[in-house]
């Protein structure tokens, strides 16, 4: 017995072992690079501007965009030490009682999802407060005569303003609003976002496809293009997200309907290769061939509503842009295969469906294709106070700034793939675009 106790020893341990990749712990030291360059140059602020080494306020007043977004990263990776000074800073001193008109949309889903995750993960009902305390002031936003969202709003006076939204900006709220009124037990937030999304729904085309810019008091489209991009992506995104986190089998069928529409008229292969371009919303006449780096969300979003052959496909796709000139554009014209927006903001979207591959296949091509995306952001993008977006991914010139995204989003989802499957459990969560987690139950 004792002989067989040892041998299962010996064919058990090597397999727990390979669960887990090497890179997993280079990514955690890799976080604390950035955020110990965070701390020495730009404590209390929004973020870093790891070149000058110097602070970035998106508004008059820090609202520590880094350190919320970054705390329940912190908290999958065990980085103790680290989460305990970021929520004393987050707790000591983050209000929003303050003169400023914020970008609902990003103040939602880095903030007031980071303080729900937070909430959730940590469990002191200070993150909840906070919570609250910004969905309250958010809330003037709905006072449209549609019901869809203004995309500005002051922070202490409710002053609304810009009445031309969008689809990703309108139908992003849908979890952070839900998930505040099943923690609070006030359903008035859960229901504001839940109107706003069926408004936008019911105002699609003949063709089930939405555009790009809509009116929010007339309800009338501005702009008609309609894609899986900026600007449109995440409210498909959250139509999916919505019906697990919630049960909601109405969000389902919504998904579904776009689903059919998107994959009928602005998929498009070319040369054998899967993409997903530019089509008019009311003809689906072809507008453009462009793909990028925000549209790389894109096979993770399909493999989780069931699609594992479009998204294999996609995937392949992508990996094919990232390397075309080692890091992926922010715009490809994937019909001539060159480059219309070089920038390179440390997207995390390629990264996260590959995660989402490999959660759900086990298939190492996609953990292969996480350490090409490691090892080219380490070499590239890596700089002596943390990482640096990039000017031109052709000539690899860098620009002064590291967007919080880049600890909630890029480097969990690095982590996530190279750790082992148990190390979060994707079964019992959703994340939201930001990357943040919420408990389905």
């Amino acid at each position: 017995m004792l002989f067989r106790s040892l041998l299962l020893v010996v064919l058990v341990v090597p397999a727990l072992a390979q669960d887990r990749s090497p890179y997993a712990d280079s990514v955690v030291a890799q976080f604390r690079h950035a955020w110990n360059g965070y701390r020495a140059h730009a404590w209390g602020h929004d973020a870093l501007k790891p070149l000058s080494r110097t602070p970035h306020d998106w508004y008059r007043t820090s609202l520590l965009m880094t350190p919320v977004d970054a705390f329940d990263t912190m908290l999958m990776m065990g980085l103790r030490d680290e989460a305990a000074e970021a929520k004393q800073l987050i707790l000591s001193r983050l209000t929003f009682d303050v003169d400023a008109e914020v970008q609902a949309f990003e103040v939602v889903i880095r903030l007031l999802g980071g303080l729900l995750s937070a909430y959730e993960l940590d469990g002191d009902p200070r993150f909840l407060a906070s919570a609250r305390d910004l969905g309250d002031r958010l809330m003037p936003i709905f006072d449209s005569p549609t019901g869809l969202p203004f995309r500005f709003v002051h922070l202490q006076t409710g002053a609304v303003r810009d009445s031309v939204n969008n689809p990703a900006e309108i139908g992003t709220l849908l979890l952070e609003f839900g998930m505040l009124s099943r923690h609070t037990g006030d359903p008035v937030y859960a229901q504001k976002a839940r109107r706003a999304v069926d408004v936008l729904f019911d105002r699609r085309s003949s063709i089930d496809l939405v555009g790009t810019w809509i009116d929010v008091v007339s309800g009338d489209w501005t702009n008609t293009s309609s894609h899986v991009g900026g600007a449109i992506d995440s409210y498909y995104e959250y139509l999916l997200k919505g019906s697990i986190l919630f049960g909601d089998s109405s969000l389902r069928r919504m998904y579904d309907v776009h689903m059919t529409a998107v994959n009928r008229y602005v998929a498009d292969t070319v040369n054998g290769s899967l993409w997903y371009g530019r089509v008019n919303m009311q003809t689906g006449v072809r507008m453009s061939r462009r793909y990028g780096a925000l549209e790389a969300f894109m096979p993770g979003m399909l493999l989780l509503g069931g699609d594992l052959k479009r998204a294999k496909a996609l995937q392949s796709s992508g990996y094919r842009m990232w390397n075309l000139h080692g890091i992926e554009p922010e715009g490809l014209d994937y019909g001539a295969m060159t480059v219309v927006h070089p920038g390179y903001p440390l997207r995390p979207e390629i990264i996260e469906s590959a995660y989402y591959l490999w959660r759900t296949t086990g298939d190492p091509v996609y953990r292969e294709m996480g350490e090409t995306f490691y090892r080219d952001l380490v070499s590239y993008c890596r700089t002596d106070a943390g990482f640096a977006h990039l000017k031109n991914v052709v000539t690899k010139e860098k620009k002064d700034a590291m967007e919080s995204f880049f600890f909630a989003e890029t480097l969990k989802y690095l982590y996530l793939l190279f750790a082992e499957k148990s190390a979060f459990d994707l079964d019992a969560h959703v994340l939201n675009t930001e990357a943040h987690p919420y408990r389905k139950n």
